[in-house]
């Protein structure tokens, strides 16, 4: 099994290189009409720019996974700003996206919590769209919007489960077509589990993402090995492997909390366990040490008897 790599938004090895850099709504509400736009174009192209450093460095390092950050434009999507960021970032949305393509790398989104299809109320609903409207935007700007995939939770369950799950059939019908052919659907810590996700993937044609930390803090009632085969098959056409997300527990008392690395010992039983069901697989690592972490994984890995490293990013188990 050829197992691919990648880590999420910051490269904390590279020195001030957030691509999340930010402007609230009450400091933008406070400068003068003609600066809120230039200051809104001058953060956004600072992030692009960290953005297109940071992939750089993953190319060095052969890591060929990555998530971007969602936050690349301060306040794109907010009711009273509504500004054209794409007209002022055209160029540097697009040297991004040149340089994923030129060297294939596998790249994604993950809006927040926020962003879901199960509430009741319209303005949420409308609002979830509006961002991945936004996210898909960006996708676009960088000519990704084929390959590139934007991962969201079902929701919430408002106290009624089965309810909520039948608003997010109906809700997510607002949601453009196009949009939703690159989205995907991860289970949660908390609600929805691995075998309801997939439910709902199967149900609309939806790549799962599959958390192995969150199935382990909310598990399903039928075993894993049974799932995996179907979580493997909501991938089929999509011309990518099927993809994971790996993170330890912070603590015992404090388990879904993501710990600073990932533990060896902890995500191996997931990597014996799919091996017989798939002969690729990508991981994104979701630590709190980011990059840091991913090398350090790498590196215990690759001590592993069984398991030969290819690149920085890539192994054969």
């Amino acid at each position: 099994m050829i197992v691919s790599f990648g880590y999420v938004s910051t490269a904390l090895t590279l020195f001030d290189s957030s691509p999340s850099k930010t402007m609230t709504f009450a400091t933008w509400s406070k400068l003068e009409k003609e600066e809120r736009e230039q200051r809104l174009i001058s953060i956004t192209k600072t992030n692009l720019k960290n953005t297109l450093r940071i992939i750089h460095y993953n190319i060095a390092s052969q890591f060929p996974l990555y998530r971007m950050s969602s936050s690349i434009v301060p306040l794109a999507t907010h009711p009273d700003v509504n500004w054209e960021y794409l007209k002022h970032t055209a160029e540097e949305f697009r040297a991004v996206g040149d340089l994923v393509k030129a060297h294939s790398l596998r790249v994604s989104l993950h809006p927040n919590q926020f962003t879901l299809f199960t509430s009741a109320k319209k303005h949420i609903t409308d609002n979830a769209v509006k961002d991945m409207e936004y996210h898909y935007a960006m996708l676009q700007a960088m000519s990704l919007e084929k390959e590139a995939r934007i991962n969201i939770h079902v929701g919430g369950t408002y106290g009624d489960k089965e309810s909520s799950i039948a608003r997010f059939y109906e809700n997510i019908k607002k949601l453009p077509s196009h949009v939703k052919q690159a989205m995907t659907l991860e289970n949660d810590d908390k609600t929805y589990t691995t075998e309801e996700t997939l439910d709902i993937c199967e149900a609309e044609g939806i790549p799962m993402m599959f958390d192995y930390h969150h199935h382990l803090a909310n598990p399903s009632s039928v075993p894993l090995e049974e799932l995996l085969p179907r979580f493997i098959a909501t991938w089929q056409g999509t011309g990518r492997p099927p993809k994971v997300h790996l993170s330890s527990p912070k603590t015992e008392k404090a388990y879904r909390s993501h710990h600073d690395f990932v533990s060896l010992d902890y995500v191996m039983p997931f990597f014996k366990m799919i091996k017989p069901f798939t002969d690729e697989l990508d991981v994104m690592i979701e630590a709190k040490q980011k990059d840091i972490a991913l090398i350090r994984l790498m590196g215990e890995l690759a001590k592993v008897r069984g398991i030969k490293r290819m690149s920085g990013g890539t192994l054969i188990i």
